[in-house]
C-alpha cells in the first residue's frame, strides 16, 4: 500500500520547470511538463552528476545542464547513443497538490 505524502501545489512549480524535495532517498527532482504531467527523478544525472532540476525539460524528457545528456522523465533512461538511468519515483496531482510516494522513497533509502 502506498503512503503518499504532500509536497507543493502544482503551481508552485513553472510550466517546464523543476523543483528538488530533500528526502531521506536523496534529493529527488520534481518536474512539471507542459502539459501539466507531474514526473519525480533523482536530481543527479548519472554522466557526471548534474543537478537534473536545472536541466532543460522538453515534452516528456529533461536535458542535463552540465553536458546535454537527454532523460526520460517518464522511465528515467538515458535517450540516444547515451547509457544510463535514474531513479524514477510516483508521483501524482490530486486536487491541485503534487503528491509523492513516501513508501517507495523509503524503500530506495533502505536498498
Amino acid at each position: 500500500m502506498s503512503d503518499w505524502i504532500d509536497i507543493a501545489a502544482l503551481s508552485d512549480i513553472p510550466l517546464r520547470g523543476a523543483r528538488v524535495v530533500k528526502t531521506r532517498a536523496g534529493c529527488v527532482a520534481v518536474f512539471r511538463t507542459a502539459s501539466d504531467q507531474v514526473f519525480a527523478l533523482d536530481n543527479t544525472c548519472p554522466h557526471k552528476a548534474g543537478p537534473l532540476a536545472e536541466g532543460i525539460v522538453h515534452g516528456s524528457a529533461v536535458t542535463c545542464p552540465l553536458h546535454n545528456w537527454v532523460i526520460s522523465l517518464e522511465t528515467g533512461h538515458v535517450q540516444g547513443a547515451d547509457e544510463g538511468e535514474v531513479a524514477t519515483y510516483p508521483a501524482r496531482v490530486e486536487a491541485g497538490r503534487i503528491l509523492l510516494d513516501a513508501t517507495r522513497l523509503r524503500s530506495e533509502r533502505a536498498a
